[in-house]
């Protein structure tokens, strides 16, 4: 097998660059954002939002409204207004190779460029991505990459929790936002794994954060599973009370969202995030109490 590349006219999101290797295809915006706006196995829905109405959407003073679109993106952490939700609504510079497709949007007022770079396997339902923040002000900047992927309604969310003995030394972390409810039904807690449902009548956000050692956290939605596959958590100075995975919903999608190292970068550094990304077929869309030890195990399958 091998990796087609196309474009086309997507929706109401303007021309897009689509990959497909017959198992899996994957859509990314390039007249805004980027975004990657579409991500399914072969004759089954997208898994990924999309905000053809334009209902979510953030002001930003002077520079106008940030607006969502759907999909996935890169961010800055931690969360400010306007810097974080400054619009990317400008086009998108690409290129294709064999290998990857490499895309970079305008850079931002506040000295950021940012790059994503898609691969797609020639053989497996499997995609790695790659992105860069480059610090291109005059000064030392803080903050770390931060890698949002936007999901579809009506699934739920499955984290383990990570079950090492540490002793006397702490072994989980849960970061909870000021609007999140302990009691929300939409979240269930065990000692394995946490699960956060997808609900399209409750209009309430909820966000919780974790230190995610794993390796992974998956979604199920629309007949599928997918994995967010994510790098080693180290000792490093995480955001958000040291979380590397945050999950957030409210009554449109469900976002699953990694975090890197929070340091100061100097003029010309660069950040690093990357994560590869999984889609299992979960006809029936089931939801067994064991699913996430044979998701695991289909994972390092794929993926090693």
């Amino acid at each position: 097998m091998s990796v087609s590349v196309s474009k086309r006219q997507y929706k109401n999101f303007g021309n897009c660059i689509f990959l497909d290797n017959g198992i899996i295809s994957l859509g990314v915006t390039v007249d805004v954002g980027p975004r990657i706006i579409y991500f399914s196995l072969s004759g089954k829905e997208n898994v990924l939002f999309e905000d053809i109405s334009r209902r979510f959407t953030e002001p930003a003073g002077e520079y106008g409204c940030w607006v969502a679109y759907g999909g996935h993106r890169i961010w800055c952490a931690p969360e400010v207004n306007p810097e974080t939700y400054y619009p990317d609504n400008g086009s998108v510079s690409y290129s294709v190779s064999e290998k990857e497709l490499i895309l970079t949007p305008p850079v931002t007022p506040f000295g950021k460029e940012f790059t994503i770079i898609v691969e797609m396997d020639e053989s497996a339902p499997v995609v790695k991505l790659t992105h860069k923040i480059k610090n291109i002000s005059e000064n030392d900047a803080e903050f770390a990459p931060w890698s949002v992927t936007s999901l579809s309604d009506g699934g739920v969310c499955m984290i383990p929790v990570n079950t090492d003995k540490r002793g006397y030394l702490p072994n989980r972390v849960m970061s909870l936002w000021d609007y999140s409810d302990i009691y929300d039904s939409r979240f269930r807690m065990s000692n394995s794994e946490v699960r956060i449902r997808q609900d399209c009548f409750i209009r309430k956000a909820f966000k919780a954060g974790f230190n995610l050692e794993d390796g992974f956290a998956a979604y199920a939605v629309k007949d599928q599973i997918f994995a967010k596959c994510i790098p080693e958590y180290k000792d490093v100075c995480y955001p958000d009370y040291s979380c590397n995975f945050e999950v957030y919903t409210n009554n449109l999608f469900l976002e699953c969202e990694l975090l890197g190292e929070k340091r100061r970068y100097a003029c010309g550094e660069e950040a690093v995030l990357t994560e590869q990304w999984c889609l299992l077929d979960n006809s029936g869309n089931a939801e067994p109490s064991d699913m996430m030890d044979d998701i695991g195990c289909r994972i390092k399958e794929l993926i090693n």
